[in-house]
């Protein structure tokens, strides 16, 4: 991976594409891809509760497995590494790690807003006890785990490498042959490396087309 990180952030947004073909040849290090991970680990999350799990694909066994499940999608395999972005049913879990820290060292000001520690974590309880029968869970667990998935293919393009991402694959099959616990849900799979054939040009709506000002116009609703 090349030391020299872009930093052209509208150059980034804007050459990043969805390859599909992969040099097989390219390899990352281990150390390489903790980096990446680590990056795609600092995006956002509700209540920094970071509801994500990577399991990254290396080893040619691994991703041979991978490759039916994956529907055949052969960037699984030429990829340098294939990472599946799990998403966390259970993040409230994470409460005390996240906030032990600042709770240990007194910063009761570091609570976004809330006036305890304790007042904090019986919301966040709330939230997922009340709405465990619901897809609150999963909607989380998706909603920012995808967010450390975008965040993981922009930090790839920072550093010179092209990524490709899939959803198309049996998350059921998944979770069985990698012995997920139930405690996560598979939400994609991201391919890492360098691309072999360039990716396919695809355009996008004009801006225009996207924005809705202020609200829909009940009587001039597009459906």
């Amino acid at each position: 991976m090349s030391s020299a990180v872009q930093t052209d952030f509208l150059t980034i947004f804007r050459e990043r594409h969805s390859v599909r073909y992969f040099d097989a040849t390219y390899k990352l290090n281990e150390q390489e891809i903790i980096e990446l991970l680590e990056i795609a680990g600092s995006a956002p999350s509700s209540w920094n509760l970071q509801h994500w799990k990577f399991v990254a694909f290396t080893v040619a066994a691994a991703k041979e497995k991978l490759l039916p499940i994956a529907n055949g999608q052969k960037q699984v395999v030429d990829a340098s590494v294939t990472v599946a972005i799990l998403g966390d049913l259970e993040a409230n879990r994470n409460a005390e790690a996240v906030y032990g820290p600042v709770i240990r060292a007194g910063l009761e000001d570091a609570y976004a807003g809330y006036s305890s520690h304790q007042v904090l974590f019986a919301q966040i309880e709330e939230a997922y006890t009340v709405s465990e029968s619901s897809s609150y869970r999963r909607d989380e667990a998706i909603r920012n785990a995808s967010l450390a998935a975008m965040q993981l293919m922009l930090a790839a393009k920072a550093h010179g490498l092209d990524s490709g991402p899939m959803v198309g694959f049996d998350a059921d099959a998944f979770v069985k042959a990698f012995n997920v616990p139930p405690r996560y849900v598979p939400v994609l799979l991201v391919a890492i490396g360098k691309e072999a054939k360039p990716a396919r040009p695809t355009s996008r709506f004009p801006v225009e087309q996207t924005i809705i000002w202020n609200g829909f116009n009940p009587d001039n609703i597009i459906t």
